[in-house]
């Protein structure tokens, strides 16, 4: 077990909301006025979680790069989720699976909001390789809205071997890349479910694209080339969500 501060009215919300028995204090700024702030000091002071009021020197340097409003909380990180728990999860949503695989993506900014987009989603599990991705850092926690408290993230030691296992339970694979003509609207999203994206600037590599079932892109008829990693996630999540409540 590890304690890190999650910082910012959304983080600091979703952890008392979902997660409050690994709140251990709440940090609130001196002399500011934020209803939603005070909000969450009343929440953790009835929860019986000990409330400080500490000046915002202290706070900037409990959030270092992070944009705290004014709140953080110290929080027990619960054990991540094992690449061996998957087929569990997998299990539990049969049908419905809907699995998440980022290749590669490495700004926490980007991380989080992924994360935030596979909440709303209910998406079964977020899938990263351990090497190529960052942690369930401050920045990444306050950009997934609580996003991070809500949707499995499993950091595997190997992702190609991950994305077989995948295949062989059933799930089929969807990859994105620009460089095809298919497009995501084409592609039945419908079942057991993997969508794969790469990360900044590389896109997936290729091993990774090599594994997917389906590759297609996002149209883009404007002038742009491509999109941010999130603003793809999250197009490509909702499509297979779209398609899904139409089979109903």
């Amino acid at each position: 077990m590890s304690e890190s501060w999650i910082v910012g009215i959304n983080p600091v919300e979703g952890a008392l909301s979902n997660d409050a028995e690994r709140v251990r204090e709440v940090v609130v700024e001196q002399g500011q006025r934020n209803a939603r702030v005070q909000e969450l000091a009343d929440r953790a002071k009835a929860l019986k979680i000990p409330v400080q009021l500490r000046p915002r020197e202290q706070l900037d340097k409990l959030a270092g790069e992070a944009r705290h409003q004014g709140v953080a909380a110290l929080y027990e990180a619960p054990p991540l989720v094992h690449e061996n728990d998957l087929a569990g999860l997998m299990a539990r949503d049969g049908s419905n699976t809907l699995v998440l695989v980022l290749d590669g993506v490495t700004d926490p900014h980007n991380l989080g909001a992924c994360l935030r987009s596979a909440a709303a989603a209910k998406v079964t599990a977020v899938i990263v390789p351990k090497d190529r991705a960052v942690g369930l850092t401050p920045v990444v926690r306050r950009a997934s809205a609580g996003g991070a408290d809500r949707v499995p993230l499993i950091a595997v030691t190997n992702l190609a071997r991950t994305l077989r296992e995948l295949k062989d339970a059933g799930v089929w694979i969807t990859g994105l890349d620009g460089a095809t003509e298919t497009s995501v609207y084409e592609v039945d999203l419908k079942g057991p479910v993997a969508l794969v994206l790469g990360g900044e600037g590389e896109g997936m590599r290729r091993l990774t694209r090599e594994l997917c079932d389906f590759v297609a892109k996002i149209p883009m008829p404007g002038t742009m080339e491509s999109l941010n990693v999130s603003v793809a996630t999250g197009i490509i999540l909702f499509e297979a969500l779209r398609q899904r409540s139409a089979r109903r």
